[in-house]
């Protein structure tokens, strides 16, 4: 008996969230430092004619044939819309330039040099990959996430989540792992890895590859891997005995070992040097002493932007002759209409980029304000990126853009967004402090134990208890690693 089939027909509804191209071009403005803005404006004025730079004190009059005259003519037809820009002219010109500092003063820009960083370095040589978009979204972002050292302190997992937050990229643990094997094949061997164990293993396999294949390798291996705890605590008779090694071939083993970089990211940065690379500030904060703070975006070298003059009297001329035009006319027609809707929308987007730029600062400053006032590291409070988004309203991922890649210039020096941010931690008082706080303390700690009997990490919890932190060890451990600290047998 034939047995028959049936297809079963289901809808399901789901959300999915769609950026237009306007909001993705605010976004990519946004994501841009000042520098990078300067050169991204330059390239819209050459490539779009309907764009031109415009003075402060231009008096151009408006034309005695305006907009208002041609919006009564309106029949519904392709070129309504063109009467939004014909009246340009009783529109103050967007300008780019900051207005709130008095005549003829000028921010004063300070050369800031710093070291080539490996992300830019790791991004030349991602480029040479052949990935897919969503491959290298991915990259991008691990990149990202390494820490000075090159090395990913994050989990997957939650990559995997702030890929879904922040950028609405769905990637699963797998597919993260993925890219990150393909990260960790770059140069210098070692980046990308998640701990010091890994870190130490890429370099070892690095020499395979290299065609490098003994048994001094092969022991090397076996030593981090099956041994790295020992290892860590130089117990070396247990590893030999371990092993069943000669003891002549693990000292080599040991000497190679240590010629390995446990920082490769940190590396990169010394070997390339310090290229006097200049870091022109986003922000200028000034603070004065009766306690006032100002701040200001630094955009010395942007032009101002407005509509061109040219183009909207051509539409003035076409929009008179609509009634009888030609085919080739229609079509230029619509050629000025592209135009000018790009040139308006990227006159938007830029004024959207100044408005969410300063109001994230304010609300940092607002936030950060004793720093700003006394320029007191230790004064910097627990503040993380929720707490700018509610206090400005804007969302999460917005306050990411606008934090990365950014820079203040303030009376005590210049610094990055990110340099204000940090995790907060309760104390027993109630008191809330920042993880940064908590470091420094615990560095002092440190600084000022007796050599010869450095102290365990259980013993800087509890010091750190007394002290009014109730802290795990595990938690101890973790700051001590940022600190780049090494254990106690190894600090003696």
């Amino acid at each position: 008996m034939a047995q028959g089939s049936r297809q079963i027909q289901s809808q399901a509804q789901q959300q999915i969230q769609t950026l237009s191209p306007q909001q993705i071009l605010v976004v990519k403005l946004l994501e841009l430092p000042a520098v990078e803005l300067e050169d991204r404006v330059h390239a819209e004025l050459l490539e779009n004619p309907a764009l031109e730079e415009g003075k402060e004190d231009s008096t151009d009059e408006p034309g005695e044939n305006s907009a208002t005259e041609t919006d009564t003519e309106s029949d519904a037809n392709e070129y309504d819309s063109l009467s939004d820009y014909l009246n340009e002219d009783d529109i103050p010109d967007y300008k780019l330039q900051e207005n709130n500092r008095s005549k003829g003063e000028q921010p004063e820009e300070i050369p800031f040099s710093d070291a080539t960083s490996f992300y830019e370095i790791l991004r030349e040589q991602l480029r040479e990959r052949n990935l897919t978009e969503h491959q290298h979204e991915l990259a991008e972002y691990l990149i990202g996430s390494l820490d000075d050292d090159g090395l990913l302190r994050k989990s997957l997992e939650s990559i995997s989540d702030e890929l879904a937050i922040y950028a609405g990229i769905d990637a699963t643990e797998e597919e993260l792992e993925d890219v990150l094997h393909i990260i960790q094949d770059f140069d210098p061997p070692g980046l990308g890895a998640r701990n010091l164990q890994e870190c130490l293993l890429i370099q070892i396999q690095r020499k395979e590859k290299r065609g490098r294949l003994d048994n001094m390798l092969a022991l090397e291996f076996r030593i981090i891997d099956e041994c790295y705890e020992e290892f860590t605590r130089k117990h070396w008779d247990k590893i030999i005995k371990k092993l069943g090694c000669k003891e002549e071939n693990f000292n080599a083993a040991i000497s190679e070992i240590t010629k390995l970089n446990p920082r490769p990211g940190a590396s990169l940065g010394e070997a390339i040097g310090r290229n006097l690379q200049q870091i022109v500030p986003d922000f200028i904060v000034d603070t004065y002493d009766d306690g006032s703070i100002n701040v200001s975006l630094n955009n010395r070298n942007v032009p101002e932007l407005r509509m061109s003059r040219d183009f909207t009297e051509m539409v003035e001329e076409h929009t008179k002759n609509k009634a009888n035009q030609s085919r080739e006319a229609k079509e230029a027609m619509m050629f000025l209409k592209q135009k000018m809707d790009a040139a308006q929308g990227f006159i938007d987007a830029v004024r959207q980029r100044q408005n969410t730029l300063m109001t994230t600062m304010q609300a940092i400053i607002d936030l950060q304000r004793p720093f700003f006032l006394e320029g007191d590291e230790s004064l910097l409070r627990p503040m993380i990126l929720k707490d700018v988004a509610e206090r400005t309203g804007l969302d999460i991922s917005t306050i990411s853009r606008v934090s990365n890649s950014k820079y203040v210039q303030t009376n005590f020096g210049i610094y990055p967004l990110k340099f204000f941010f940090s995790d907060g931690y309760t104390t027993e008082d109630g008191e809330e402090m920042s993880v940064r706080e908590i470091r420094k303390i615990l560095k002092e700690c440190i600084d000022n134990e007796d050599k010869k009997k450095p102290l365990t990490d259980d013993e800087l919890a509890d010091i750190l208890k007394e002290k009014g932190y109730p802290i795990a060890r595990r938690t101890v451990a973790k700051y001590r690693q940022q600190l780049n600290i090494p254990v106690a047998r190894l600090r003696k």
